[in-house]
């Protein structure tokens, strides 16, 4: 059985019960492929490309690794944190880090595939959608094109949908509760960087309608 490998941060990340109804779009991944692909699922919150390599994540994924399998990588929110331990420059520390994972991905004959982040819903007060990566996607695009990998614009990809949903209807596709509404969050919630259930799966379909746009090869679609 081939295997698709994710990697990324809280996004993308499964979530334990007690943070139920966030959702990451990978956890919905696995019932929009063919049934003889397996998604596995090593994204984690918190992580930056440079946090997920120092800790032996990217070796997890390298231990399980076959020829044929797939893998998407998708950093963006965590590297511009201020901490020593997760911060990156878009265009030299994010761009190596990048480049290490993809070309040994490369390396096992496996297939990478680099995703810019998705958006954060963030809008001024007049109603527009602020950009919130700074030079991450632009570094992550840019690189691509310059070595040939397979990439996803999935920052403008959602940019277009949230902006064209606006701030009210946006709100649906994030962790956005009443009081009393969850049990999980008896004072509310209110984030607009993480998914709900409806939010993950718009997202993963978003994500694999612009694969089979771009790569209709790619064998698990």
């Amino acid at each position: 059985m081939n295997r698709i490998f994710l990697l990324g941060d809280s996004t993308c990340a499964d979530k334990s019960e007690d943070k139920h109804p966030e959702t990451g779009w990978g956890m919905v991944l696995q019932q929009l492929v063919k049934k003889q692909w397996q998604v596995v699922n090593l994204a984690e919150n918190g992580r930056s490309t440079k946090s997920f390599l120092e800790e032996g994540l990217f070796d997890r994924c390298l231990g399980q690794l076959s020829e044929g399998d797939w893998v998407f990588i998708q950093f963006g929110h965590n590297d511009s944190k201020d901490d020593e331990q997760r911060h990156t420059d878009p265009w030299t520390t994010y761009q190596g880090n990048l480049i290490l994972m993809t070309d040994t991905v490369l390396e096992r004959e496996a297939h990478p595939v680099l995703l810019t982040p998705i958006c954060r819903r963030r809008f001024d007060e007049q109603g527009n959608l602020v950009q919130t990566h700074g030079d991450y996607p632009k570094a992550m695009i840019s690189l691509a094109k310059s070595r040939n990998y397979p990439v996803l614009d999935m920052t403008e990809k959602t940019y277009q949908l949230l902006a064209y949903l606006g701030p009210k209807e946006s709100k649906k596709l994030f962790l956005h509760l009443e009081k009393q509404e969850h049990p999980n969050y008896p004072d509310g919630a209110a984030d607009d960087t993480h998914l709900n259930e409806w939010g993950a799966n718009v997202l993963a379909n978003l994500t694999l309608a612009q694969l089979r746009g771009l790569y209709p090869q790619i064998p698990f679609l």
